[in-house]
Parts: C-alpha cells; sequence; structure tokens
C-alpha cells in the first residue's frame, strides 16, 4: 500500500477513537464504553430508543464486564472493542425500528434454507462463494450482514454509505494483517458468515476469538442460544424483504454445536457438510484465531489457542454427529473438501440434484465463471506450523479419531 493510504487509514483510526471517547462523554469507567453510555450514544446516533427484548442484557453485561477485568486489549484493541459494541447496539435499534415500522416482515416465510456446515478450512468459504453466484439464491452478503437492512437493488450498492464503510473496514483489517486476506477473504459484497447476527444477542464466537474473556466464555457456552436464533431467522427476513421468494444459503461453523436450537427456529432445514483432515485444518485454523486476537490484544498465548480450538471443533463435530443420528439422512449431503476445489461444478450440482433444486445454465455459467477467477492461492499462501500450537499429526487425528471413522474421512500427505 501506498504511503499516503496508509496515514488515510491510520487517520481515520485516530479520529474514530476520538470520536467513541466523545460519544462516550468523560464519566466512562473501565477499559471500554460503559454499559449506559454505549446505549446512549447508540440511541443518540440512530434517533430511536427502543433495543427490543431486553434478554441480550445479560450477555451484554458479561462480556462488557470481562473485557473491563479479563482482557489484554492494547488501544486499538479497546478502541476497536468499543467501536464495535456501539455499532451492535446500533443495528439491534434499526432492525427494531424497520420491524416495528412494517410488522409484516416478521411474517416472511423462510422455506427450506441450505447451511454449509463443516470445521473452518474445509472449503466451507469457497462453497459459499461458488453458491452465491446463483441468481436463483439469496446469500448473505457481508455488508448486510453488518448492517442489516431490507437488501436494496445491487446497482445502488456502491453508493450506500454502508456499502462503503463495509469495505472502509476490510480495507484496514487487512492492512493491519496483510495476511489474513490469504486465510479469510472477505469482500463487502461477497458472502459473509453468520457471526454479525449473532452478534446482536452478544452470544457469538467473535468475541473471545478476538480477546481473552473466558467469564464471557463460560456464560457463552451455556448460552441456550434461543434468543440468538429467533433473531437470526428475523434479521433474515428483514435483509430478505425485497427478494422473499429466493431460498436462503447460509454458512458458519458453529451452527455445528447449535444444531438441535437451529432445527428448532428452522424445522425444515437441509445442511451440506464439509470434510477434510483435521491435521490439515486445525494447525491453520488456530492461526486464524491468533491472527484476529493480535490485532486487538498483546501477548497472545498461541499455545492456549491451540488447545481451546481442538476441543471447541472436536466437540462441536460430536454433538453434529449426535443430532445427524437422530434425523432423516436426507436432510443432509455430505461434500469433501477434495471435491470442492477439484470440481465445484460438478460438487454443485449434486448437491442440487440432492436437494430437488435447478441447476439453470445462467447459475453454472457463474459458478465455473467465479471458479476460474479465484484459484486457490490467489491472494498468497497461508504460512504456519502445527508445532506452534502444540500440535502433532498424531495428536490431532486421535482427539478426532470419532469423527474421522464415522465419515470415512480421507487423511491428506504430511
Amino acid at each position: 500500500m501506498a504511503p499516503r493510504g496508509k496515514q488515510r487509514l491510520m487517520v481515520r483510526a485516530f479520529n474514530a477513537a476520538k470520536g467513541l471517547g466523545a460519544a462516550f462523554g468523560a464519566g466512562t469507567t473501565g477499559l471500554v464504553g460503559s454499559t449506559d453510555s454505549l446505549h446512549e450514544a447508540a440511541a443518540k446516533a440512530v434517533g430511536y430508543d427502543d433495543f427490543g427484548d431486553p434478554s441480550y442484557r445479560q450477555g451484554f453485561d458479561v462480556l462488557v464486564r470481562a473485557y473491563d477485568e479479563e482482557a489484554k486489549l492494547t488501544p486499538f484493541g479497546r478502541m476497536m472493542v468499543d467501536q464495535q459494541l456501539l455499532g451492535i447496539l446500533k443495528n439491534r435499534l434499526v432492525a427494531e425500528r424497520a420491524w416495528a415500522a412494517d410488522p409484516a416482515i416478521r411474517a416472511i416465510a423462510l422455506v427450506r434454507p441450505i447451511f454449509v456446515l463443516g470445521l473452518p478450512r474445509t472449503g466451507t468459504t469457497a462453497l459459499h462463494h461458488l453458491l452465491g453466484q446463483d441468481p436463483d439464491i439469496q446469500i448473505l452478503q457481508y455488508w448486510l450482514a453488518a448492517a442489516p437492512q431490507a437488501r436494496p437493488p445491487v446497482a445502488e450498492w456502491a453508493a450506500h454509505a454502508d456499502f462503503k464503510r463495509s469495505a472502509r473496514d476490510l480495507k484496514t483489517t487487512y492492512y493491519l494483517d496483510p495476511s489474513l486476506k490469504a486465510i479469510h477473504l472477505m469482500t463487502a459484497e461477497g458472502p459473509e458468515e453468520c457471526r454479525h447476527l449473532f452478534q446482536q444477542t452478544f452470544s457469538d464466537d467473535t468475541f473471545d476469538c478476538n480477546a481473552t474473556i473466558p467469564s464471557y466464555s463460560e456464560w457463552y457456552f451455556a448460552h441456550h442460544m434461543r434468543d440468538c436464533y429467533w433473531r437470526h431467522r428475523d434479521l433474515l427476513k428483514l435483509i430478505g424483504s425485497t427478494s422473499p421468494g429466493r431460498r436462503w444459503v447460509l454458512k458458519y461453523p458453529v451452527h455445528m454445536r447449535n444444531l438441535r436450537m437451529l432445527l428448532e427456529v428452522y424445522p425444515d432445514a437441509c445442511f451440506v457438510q464439509t470434510h477434510r483432515d483435521p491435521a490439515k485444518i486445525m494447525p491453520s485454523v488456530c492461526s486464524l484465531v491468533a491472527g484476529w486476537r493480535s490485532l486487538y490484544e498483546h501477548d497472545v498465548d498461541v499455545r492456549a489457542i491451540g488447545q481451546w480450538q481442538l476441543e471447541l471443533w472436536a466437540k462441536s463435530l460430536e454433538h453434529t454427529m449426535e443430532v445427524r443420528s437422530e434425523l432423516d439422512p436426507s436432510r443432509f449431503f455430505d461434500l469433501p473438501f477434495r471435491e470442492i476445489v477439484g470440481d465445484p461444478l460438478s460438487a454443485i450440482g449434486r448437491i442440487y440434484a440432492h436437494f430437488g433444486m435447478d441447476l439453470s445454465g445462467e447459475a453454472a455459467g457463474a459458478i465455473g465463471g467465479w471458479h476460474s477467477s479465484n484459484p486457490r492461492g490467489k491472494f498468497g499462501e497461508h504460512i504456519y506450523r502445527a508445532e506452534d500450537f502444540g500440535f502433532t499429526r498424531e495428536s490431532i487425528n486421535r482427539r478426532f479419531a470419532p469423527y474421522i471413522e464415522h465419515f470415512d474421512v480421507e487423511l491428506e500427505a504430511a
């Protein structure tokens, strides 16, 4: 990046920090903005003060306390946390105002949505991008996930303030750590995971991936997630209210450990589960988490991240296997990673056939075009070492042995 571009990004960061300080006022205490000051600033910015169902306050209060008492945030990390919390509260208000203005939005039917499941780094992001090329499908675009609202016509996106803000934020993120683009590509117009929607109930992996906040982690993993999934559904209805007839395709690995609650809210959901050798992906997953956390905190403990992530994802897969054993197998389509990267159009054709969907010529052409334009490694190589996180191939595959055996997962060469 040119020096002038870097300078502009740093100026934006400092201006954001000053703006947050002014918004929260001199009475702010703790490492992050107080709960009251954050709510007041959000209401003032939006011009609306009904935050909806107050149950979200439990997770919010636990989270802010954990940031104050446990996190190792850098000054820039503190600024980003405040900015994130304020943004989430503003998004709650915008959604509540939209539902109040048009209660019919919540009556929109979401029919047989498809959820892409699988461990991170198993091709879920690539598959999501590919499926999103089908004009008969609707996905959760990054900029609409970051600022949920009724999806406007595509021709209006580039001029939209929220779209430009998302593009600017992603540019800043990749400037702060350019290696992250090779690990996980995000664009303002491209598909995004459901994490932004989960954040509106303050129950999401994003928070404890970005900071060391064990008391929040304990609360989060004991939380029932019912409020999270009902709000997730209503936010999708809001975003898709301008195209209610199109089928949703959504993706988030976190859904694997909440599968029972997901099915309570989406009883007719269908699933594509991707599979890959855990020994090939766990070091990459941990490198991604460590990379994100290093944007927020100092003294990142990569060994602790390794053991935490190993257990987290092994248990998530075990939960998925348990729930799947109780369901009609036709609800699921299993897809090895090698098929996603080797012949994605054929793989997608089989997904569509499995779920009784039509793959149009237009969709097939768009999918093939995206695949040709986005080869693996386009944004560089993701470099990491398993031993940095305390792993060996044997230790990873030993922990994931039930998963490997159950799905007959192909083990890749070292």
